[in-house]
């Protein structure tokens, strides 16, 4: 496993994978994806705690009740169990995912 990706890198590997998301790196409970939906995000929830930091591209996030708008650079925090898709984003969005913990969640 790498310890250095670059979004090129990464992107490069989603496209060979011809997925919306794959898997780049994991140590631990730590596990790092790279995610690129296609027109429509059909995630569900996860069993655990996720960090998601937008690479490119911007649209709507939303996370349980909540819908916010995104660009490049955020960091997005899904706490474990919670719905949660991105909408309306641009052709050019990709983003890092992380998810950690145990399943069911860290306790806050």
């Amino acid at each position: 496993m790498q310890q250095r990706m670059t979004p090129a890198i990464a992107l490069a590997a989603l496209d060979q994978a011809r997925k919306t998301s794959v898997g780049i790196f994991r140590h631990g409970t730590l596990e790092v994806e790279v995610f690129q939906p296609v027109s429509i995000d059909r995630q569900t929830p996860h069993r655990r705690d996720e960090l998601c930091m937008v690479i490119s591209g911007k649209g709507y996030f939303v996370c349980g009740d909540t819908r916010q708008p995104f660009g490049p650079g955020e960091l997005l925090f899904v706490p474990a169990g919670t719905p949660h898709h991105f909408e309306d984003f641009s052709k050019d969005f990709s983003a890092w995912v992380m998810y950690y913990g145990p399943s069911g969640g860290e306790a806050a």
